[in-house]
């Protein structure tokens, strides 16, 4: 199998070359950059499975590259390792379509565990995406049929419900900003689209009870998590 391969943009020079040295004794394949610019230009000519950015760098931040990243890869993972812990900032993060925000200082096993969540994520989307069948736990959902399954039991989804929990499951175990679903599916973001969508998601939420192990949680001021432990 050949190794997953990872963009690390820091401008921190010792924390970059211990990062890039530790992802690479766990079998990653990384390209170190030192700024925004440098950054978007690895980007452009490598094709990566993920991106690990920090926020303030120079020439060029790592938030307006994640958007020049998105602008050329809407799907590529991309992960903010930063020291900027506001709420408002993860916030923005998310809404640039982050994967994932960890703040520093970090616990590299636990870096290592974010990321194969991510890429296993990734992996698994993109081998359910041509036939539209997506395994939740003990259930089954047809997202071309609109039909959600456990067992002998079957459901089927409104358009609604089913955008919803394709979009839960493309991001399950990564927070989904409450911007991103509304924009996508309801095409704005204002309070009344918004209590519809927390109907919604208490209706998905009841529609996957029958497994324990699966949850939809709140990211306070953000959005939502599908959680499938």
């Amino acid at each position: 199998m050949s190794k997953k391969k990872i963009l690390l943009v820091e401008d921190d020079i010792n924390l970059g070359s211990l990062l890039c040295d530790y992802l690479t004794i766990k079998k990653f394949d990384v390209n170190l950059c030192k700024n925004g610019n440098d950054g978007f230009d690895s980007f452009q000519n490598n094709k990566y499975d993920l991106c690990i950015l920090d926020i303030m760098m120079p020439r060029k931040d790592g938030l307006t590259l994640a958007k020049e990243i998105r602008a050329t890869d809407k799907n590529i993972p991309i992960i903010f390792l930063t020291a900027k812990s506001m709420i408002s900032d993860k916030i923005q993060a998310f809404n640039l379509g982050a994967d994932d925000y960890i703040t520093k200082p970090f616990n590299t096993e636990e870096l290592i565990l974010r990321i194969n969540a991510i890429i296993r994520r990734t992996t698994n989307l993109k081998l359910t995406n041509e036939s539209q069948i997506i395994n939740i736990g003990k259930y089954i959902f047809d997202y071309k049929k609109r039909l959600l399954t456990i067992g002998k039991k079957s459901r089927t989804l409104t358009s609604k419900e089913s955008e919803l929990l394709k979009l839960l499951c493309e991001n399950n175990n990564s927070t989904l900003s409450r911007e991103t679903a509304l924009t996508t599916i309801w095409k704005e973001d204002n309070y009344f689209t918004s209590r519809s969508m927390d109907v919604y998601i208490t209706k998905l939420r009841n529609y996957l009870k029958e497994d324990k192990l699966i949850e939809i949680v709140n990211v306070h001021g953000v959005g939502f998590k599908l959680i499938l432990s």
